[in-house]
C-alpha cells in the first residue's frame, strides 16, 4: 500500500542546512493503522505530509497506493491525493459553513452533484456519529466533535489511505479515547489503512498494529506494537514504552518494595499476549507450600494482544521457594527476581 525508500528532506537556511528526515525506509500493508511516534523535532510531521505531497523529499521514494507521489505534480498529484484522505490536530474546519457544508466540501471542489454530495455528507454524519448536528457551525460543537467532522470531510472521496497528523493532541484523554476508537472502526468497517503520527505512547498501544519510533530525523526503531512493547531496544522507545506500562516500576517504589519485605522472594513477572491469561499466581498457591502476595501489577492492551507486569512477594520455606521460582520460570512468562532471600 505505502512504500517509503531512502528519503530524505534538507532544508536550507539562513543559518545552515537542516536535515529532517535522514534516509527513511518504511512499509505500510493494506488495512494496517501504522503508526509513527518521536517528540518534537524528531521528522514524524515533515514524514506524513511526504505521503500526499504537501512536502517533497530531496531524494527517495514515496509510493501510495501505486501512485508515484515523490515525483507527482500538478494534474496528477491532485488526482493522487483524491484517494488519500487527511485529518489534523486543530481540525481545520471551516467556519462559516455547517457541518454538512464541510464534510461536502471536498466533494464539491470534486465536482460532485450536489444530490450525490448531500447524501454522503448525510452517510458520514451517521458513521461518525453526529446525527442531528448537521446544521450546527464548528464555533457550536466541541473539540471531539470538530474532529468527528474533519474525520468524516477526509473520508468524502473515499480515500484508500487516511493520514492522522497529532489527531487527538488538543483533546482530553476521554474524548481521545472516542476518536481512537472511532478510527478502529472506520478501519475495520472501511478497510482502510491508516497512517497516524503522535508524541503519546497511549495512542500508539491503543489502536496501532505497526509503530516506527523516529529520533532525529531516522527511524530508531520499527516493529509490531506488542513486540516493541515487550522488548523495547533503543533508549527513545523505552522512555515511550515506560510513560504507559511501566508507571509504577521506578527505582523509589522497587527500593520500597525490598525494604518492606525483607523476607521471602520478591519477583516482577512480565506477560505478552496469551500468556496474560495464564492463572500463574493459582498455580503457585496450589502446588507449592507459600504464600503469595500481590504487591502492584498493570496490563495494557494493544491491537495484536495484551502485555502486563505483576510483582509479587513470595514466602515459605527455602525450598519451597527455589521449586516456585524455577516453576514460574518454566511456563510462558518473563520472570525477575528482584531480591532473594
Amino acid at each position: 500500500m505505502i512504500t517509503i525508500k531512502d528519503i530524505k528532506k534538507i532544508y536550507q537556511t539562513k543559518s545552515g542546512t537542516i536535515t529532517a528526515i535522514d534516509g527513511v525506509n518504511l512499509d505500510v500493508q493494506d488495512g494496517e493503522i501504522f503508526g509513527v511516534i518521536g517528540y518534537s523535532g524528531a521528522g514524524k510531521s515533515t514524514l506524513i505530509r511526504m505521503l500526499n505531497g504537501l512536502e517533497v523529499p530531496t531524494d527517495g521514494l514515496v509510493d501510495v497506493n501505486g501512485q508515484l507521489i515523490s515525483s507527482a505534480r500538478g494534474k496528477s498529484l491532485r488526482e493522487a491525493r483524491q484517494s488519500i484522505g487527511m485529518i489534523f490536530q486543530h481540525f481545520n474546519l471551516l467556519w462559516s459553513r455547517t457541518v454538512k457544508q464541510n464534510i461536502e466540501f471536498p466533494l464539491e471542489i470534486a465536482g460532485v452533484p450536489k444530490k450525490e454530495r448531500s447524501a454522503r455528507s448525510d452517510e458520514l454524519i451517521k458513521l461518525v456519529g453526529l446525527e442531528g448536528r448537521g446544521d450546527a457551525y464548528p464555533s457550536q460543537l466541541s473539540g471531539g466533535q470538530k474532529q468527528r467532522v474533519g474525520i468524516a470531510r477526509a473520508l468524502a472521496n473515499n480515500p484508500k489511505v487516511l493520514l492522522c497528523d497529532e489527531a487527538t493532541s488538543a483533546l482530553d484523554p476521554q474524548t481521545t479515547d472516542s476518536i481512537l476508537d472511532l478510527l478502529v472502526d472506520i478501519n475495520e468497517r472501511l478497510g482502510l489503512t491508516i497512517v497516524l503520527i503522535t508524541h503519546e505512547m497511549h495512542v500508539i498501544q491503543k489502536i496501532c498494529h505497526k509503530v516506527a519510533v523516529m529520533e532525529n530525523g531516522k527511524i530508531a526503531e520499527l516493529g509490531d506494537v506488542l513486540e516493541v512493547f515487550r522488548n523495547p531496544q533503543e533508549d527513545v522507545t523505552k522512555r515511550f514504552v515506560k510513560e504507559v506500562v511501566q508507571t509504577d516500576n521506578t527505582k523509589e517504589t522497587i527500593s520500597h518494595l525490598v525494604e518492606k519485605y525483607p523476607q521471602g522472594k520478591l519477583l516482577k513477572f512480565t506477560f505478552v499476549g496469551e500468556s496474560v491469561e495464564e492463572p500463574i499466581i493459582t498455580s503457585l498457591i496450589r502446588n507449592f507450600s507459600i504464600e503469595v502476595n500481590i504487591l502492584q501489577g498493570q496490563i495494557s492492551q494493544t491491537q495484536k494482544g495484551a502485555y502486563g507486569t505483576l510483582i509479587v512477594h513470595l514466602d515459605g520455606e527455602e525450598s519451597e521457594l527455589e521449586k516456585a521460582v524455577s516453576f514460574a520460570e518454566q511456563q510462558s512468562v518473563k520472570v525477575e527476581v528482584i531480591k532473594n532471600d
